[in-house]
């Protein structure tokens, strides 16, 4: 069996969809699909229960995932870890960071560095209508994402800060006042997500409804932090963000208004559970030092 089925199977013994499995993957629902009944030939047994509705774990398919999961684990780590060494001075860790955080990790990465001084530190964009595909991908080694995060192959470290929330709009909009409160989201257009992010992380930051029941509707779809600016800038929506935004992207006409009855975000160190690494756990560790102090 190739590691690349194996991978396969792991996947989809966690998701039991094969959308969302070839989703992770970056690869076709069909190719998915081939590799299992492959492997259900060579093995001469069904792993999983389809259905039209429902896709479950055999007997077999769960006794399987059993042995494979801490031996695919060694085996990614291990890969991980001679690649780090054979790559000497030129160890690298590279982090996802969404708008203005990466603004203020200063002190998390300043120790990180003073532990590693032979390690070079990479920053990437993540973007938040699609969280976890860099991770997920192989092109960063930690994210830092807003909680809650609730995905089976991810791990969540400790929390780097907690923030205000805030709604950013034109300075034109009805809505733009000293403050606001979560139910005058009910009379706004609020800018969505155009991407896979998990609605229960959208919903922890811009809620569906209004604490009175009233839907909070959605206005432009948006992929990136730029296309939220210019969105907001041109007066059609709101957008909801932690208030880093208000001291790194001031724009002429675009206000930052506090929410006042909204809850704290908080921010986490996110990584791929099964490509964990000294390194990883090496700036989990500076992370929890810092904010011990």
């Amino acid at each position: 069996m190739e590691l690349r089925d194996i991978e396969i199977f792991l996947t989809l013994a966690e998701e039991l969809h094969f959308g969302r499995a070839a989703a992770r993957l970056f690869v076709s629902q069909a190719r998915v699909s081939q590799s299992i009944k492959a492997q259900e030939r060579r093995i001469g047994a069904v792993l999983f229960e389809r259905t039209s509705r429902v896709v479950r774990l055999t007997p077999i398919g769960i006794e399987l995932r059993d042995q494979l999961q801490p031996a695919y684990r060694q085996i990614t780590e291990g890969i991980a870890v001679v690649t780090a060494k054979a790559q000497g001075t030129r160890r690298m860790l590279t982090l996802g960071t969404m708008g203005a955080i990466a603004q203020t990790l200063g002190g998390p990465t300043g120790d990180f560095r003073e532990r590693n001084p032979g390690v070079e530190m990479h920053f990437k964009e993540v973007h938040p209508a699609d969280p976890f595909a860099a991770l997920r991908s192989g092109d960063i080694d930690i994210a830092i994402l807003w909680l809650p995060v609730h995905e089976p192959d991810l791990t969540v470290g400790p929390i780097l800060r907690s923030t205000p929330v805030m709604a950013m709009m034109a300075r034109t909009h009805p809505r733009d006042r000293p403050s606001i409160v979560l139910e005058d989201l009910g009379d706004c257009l609020v800018v969505g997500p155009n991407g896979p992010i998990p609605r229960y992380m959208e919903e922890s930051l811009v809620p569906y409804f209004t604490p009175s029941g009233r839907p909070v509707s959605r206005g432009a779809l948006v992929s990136t932090f730029q296309e939220v600016l210019t969105a907001v800038a041109s007066g059609t929506s709101v957008a909801l963000t932690q208030a880093e935004a208000a001291d790194f992207y001031q724009w002429p006409g675009i206000a930052y208004v506090p929410i006042a009855d909204a809850p704290l975000s908080h921010w986490a160190i996110v990584w791929r559970t099964a490509a964990e690494t000294d390194l990883i756990r090496d700036f989990v560790a500076a992370v929890a030092d810092h904010s011990h102090r």
